[in-house]
């Protein structure tokens, strides 16, 4: 499915881009990390809001939108300095464009995410980032649907999903999944990189 914007750019719903990472080494910091049980789902930050990283940084102002994260500065969190595999992963966006929140999502085995929507994570919405995702965790069982249809995502890949679409995930088997999320601005280098993937598939 493909919408267009006003510069007349038609972007789909879902893009693999031209990123392979090595989804050995990181599921090995991952294991590292040595999280807890937790039951149906569960989120660490990597990157986050400079001010919950470091308390001692005072609360950025109110904001009028908070959509686009330049209402606050942004900070890695002491996991990621554990994890130089993945901080490279996060560096081949840091030094192309500003990346905001990063974040290891974990759905429990058997677990259902039902369908919603996330209204500011497009391309199409000004003023707002959008989210990559890096399959880490993520063995037969697993299904990824946008828009009804099943995207087919292998770990290491990295994808640009429209999660302005309804979206849903099933965790139909007996191990946790574990995505790396990276949220960015959609700068020029961005759109294109996006643009220049989705004619290549």
């Amino acid at each position: 499915m493909t919408q267009t914007t006003e510069s007349n750019i038609q972007y789909q719903d879902r893009v693999k881009l031209p990123f392979s990472f090595d989804a050995a080494k990181m599921v090995e910091e991952y294991e590292t990390l040595k999280l807890g049980h937790f039951v149906y789902y569960n989120v660490l930050q990597l990157r986050a809001p400079a001010h919950l990283v470091d308390t001692s940084l005072p609360f950025p102002p109110p904001a009028e939108d908070y959509a686009d994260g330049s209402w606050t500065n942004w900070m890695d969190t002491p996991e990621l300095s554990k994890s130089p595999y993945l901080a490279s992963v996060i560096d081949t966006f840091k030094k192309n464009t500003k990346v905001t929140l990063v974040r290891l999502l974990r759905l429990a085995p058997n677990a259902v995410v039902d369908e919603h929507t996330d209204p500011t994570l497009g391309l199409e919405v000004e003023k707002s980032v959008i989210r990559l995702t890096i399959p880490i965790l993520n063995k037969e069982n697993i299904e990824f649907f946008l828009n009804g249809t099943p995207v087919p995502m292998l770990p290491g890949e990295c994808w640009y999903l429209r999660l302005t679409d309804p979206h849903k995930v099933n965790n139909l088997g007996n191990t946790e999944r574990v995505n790396l999320t990276i949220d960015m601005i959609p700068n020029d280098w961005v759109r294109k990189m996006i643009e220049n993937s989705q004619q290549g598939n």
